[in-house]
Parts: structure tokens; C-alpha cells; sequence
């Protein structure tokens, strides 16, 4: 059984068009659009491994995030839920984002093992956090409780 999220993706897609899910609809037809992309890209073996594609929906979940915070800046509800929605959608292929408490133990444990001390150990730290928690938090919050900690 070859469980790939890229064969996965094509099914999804009919099912909503069949439940007629337009939020569903949009957000696969997005990750579908980044998949062909990145199959003719050149150099591609034409294969989407599910690390890549975990990587490529990562992308498409942080750009409806962005999005979806700046339409709450400006008071567009109606855009905001729109872009959250399909947001929502993308999470089911992604792995499970870690809360700031399990985050925090995990970065913990990094900083033990690096014998890091200060801030000048910032890069050892951030350099091996990044490789072990690739897709499970974001860069930006890794890196703010990384400084909390050395601190």
C-alpha cells in the first residue's frame, strides 16, 4: 500500500467536490497546484516523498496564517475565516505542532545534551532544534524560547 500524502491528495479532492466542500476544495486545489510545480521543476525525480510534501503544505499553511492575521488587523472577518478554514484543512497532513510546554521540554533537553550555556551558543542550539523539530513548530517560536531559555 503506498501511503504517500501526494497519492492521498487527488482523493481528498474528489471527495470534496463530491460533498461539495468548498473550503476543502480551495485548499487542495492549492496543494495540488504546488505539487505539479514542484514535479516539472527542473532537476525533479517527479516524485513528492512525504517529507517534501509536508514541506511544501507547511508553506501553503503559513502563508494562509500570515494571510489570516492580516486580515484580523484590518477587520475583515468574512477574508480571515476563510484563510483560517483552509488553514485548518492543510493541519490534517502535517504533523502535530507541539504546544509551548512540550516545546519548551524538548528545547530543554537539546540545550542539556549541547552543554549549552549562553547566548553564544545560540547557533549549535538553534542549528540541531531546527533539524529534530522541522514541521512540528515554527521557526520563529523555536527560536524565542530557545533565547528565553539561554537567558
Amino acid at each position: 500500500m503506498d501511503n504517500r500524502i501526494e497519492n492521498q491528495i487527488p482523493i481528498d479532492l474528489k471527495n470534496a467536490m463530491r460533498a461539495k466542500d468548498k473550503v476543502k476544495l480551495e485548499a487542495l486545489r492549492a496543494v495540488k497546484s504546488v505539487f505539479l510545480l514542484e514535479k516539472t521543476k527542473e532537476g525533479s525525480s517527479g516524485i513528492i516523498s512525504n517529507e517534501l510534501a509536508q514541506q511544501l503544505i507547511s508553506k501553503l499553511h503559513k502563508q494562509r496564517m500570515d494571510a489570516y492575521k492580516i486580515y484580523v488587523e484590518q477587520k475583515r472577518e468574512d477574508l480571515a475565516s476563510v484563510e483560517f478554514s483552509q488553514a485548518k484543512v492543510l493541519e490534517i497532513y502535517l504533523p502535530k505542532q507541539l504546544n509551548v510546554d512540550e516545546l519548551t521540554k524538548e528545547l530543554q533537553k537539546i540545550i542539556d545534551s549541547l552543554g549549552a550555556t549562553s547566548m553564544s551558543d545560540i547557533g549549535k542550539v538553534m542549528g540541531k532544534a531546527m533539524a529534530m523539530l522541522k514541521g512540528k513548530a515554527e521557526g520563529s517560536l523555536i527560536s524565542k524560547i530557545i533565547k528565553d531559555l539561554l537567558r
